[in-house]
């Protein structure tokens, strides 16, 4: 069934724009990139991924040799989830900055305008 590729979530706090490939279904998604907008414009990026689909990527890797043979998978932004589905994404995302506030760096934030004139 064909969708958006770019799926945005309102939450009290922030906006996510999670961008879906066409295979992906919102549903039930296992690995999916993000952006995390404040209201105040501040904004983050996120790959989120469950245990299952990491296990997948080191096999794949211990066939095609990349990350030493499927040793280690380093995503600088990664959230790991338990289970798949935009759903269970959001509400990751909502108790992560609910924890660390919105003036975190948990996650590598994207440049402001104010940076980019720094």
């Amino acid at each position: 069934m064909a969708h958006e590729p770019l799926v945005v979530v309102e939450t009290p706090e922030f906006s996510v724009t999670y961008v879906l490939a066409l295979e992906d279904d919102a549903d039930t998604v296992e690995d999916v990139d993000a952006i995390i907008r404040s209201h105040d414009g501040k904004e983050w990026s996120a790959t989120l991924k469950t245990p299952a689909r990491i296990a997948e990527m080191l096999d794949r890797y211990a066939v095609t040799g990349e990350c030493a043979g499927g040793l280690y998978l380093q995503v600088p932004d990664l959230v790991i989830v338990r289970e798949g589905g935009l759903d269970a994404m959001t509400r990751a995302l909502v108790d992560l900055f609910g924890e660390y506030g919105m003036d975190t760096h948990v996650l590598p934030r994207l440049a402001d305008d104010e940076d980019e004139d720094a």
